[in-house]
């Protein structure tokens, strides 16, 4: 079987930055599933999988613009400290998420001053060109429910293919916890 829209794929990986440091890897846990065609990871590694089949193992250079994108200094702003009022500490690096125009969007907090916050809307790998080496460990054919919802689901995420809970719901009654 070969990775084409509608199937779940499962991979393990490697992710390394064009400096070789290490980024993320799935080595010691479970691969990460998702349904191929929905844009649910990054569409240049979306684009290399197409095709590839199960045990396949390669290494891919994605450029930024592929990946998370490029840094948009529009991103970073200024807020009161006022609008964190449900956080007991805001800190720099920490993140929260927020929702505008576009859906949920990861900020990261990198200077407090006074009552003032300045927030980074870019993603934290924004810019980066990145390095995956890649093993295709599994494909199969995807169930109607994700197929209606758009991503995996699984029995060991909690009723989500978001392996830990990232994807913050898939707006379904019932689905990944809405």
């Amino acid at each position: 079987m070969n990775i084409t829209k509608n199937r779940v794929v499962s991979i393990e990986y490697t992710l390394r930055d064009d400096k070789n440091n290490l980024l993320d890897t799935t080595s010691g846990a479970e691969p990460l599933d998702y349904l191929h065609g929905f844009e649910n990871i990054i569409p240049g590694l979306e684009k290399v999988l197409e095709g590839k089949s199960e045990g396949e193992r390669f290494s891919v250079n994605i450029p930024a613009a592929d990946a998370y994108g490029m840094r948009d200094e529009r991103l970073i702003a200024e807020v009161p400290l006022e609008n964190f009022n449900g956080a007991a500490e805001v800190k720099p690096g920490m993140q929260f998420h927020t929702r505008d125009s576009n859906g949920v969007r990861l900020i990261t907090v990198t200077k407090v001053a006074d009552n003032t916050v300045t927030i980074d809307g870019n993603h934290p790998l924004a810019g980066l060109d990145l390095v995956f080496d890649v093993t295709v460990a599994g494909i199969r054919e995807a169930s109607e429910e994700e197929l209606l919802h758009g991503h995996v689901h699984g029995h060991d995420h909690d009723g989500c293919g978001c392996n830990g809970g990232g994807c913050g719901g898939c707006g379904t009654e019932g689905c990944c916890g809405s």
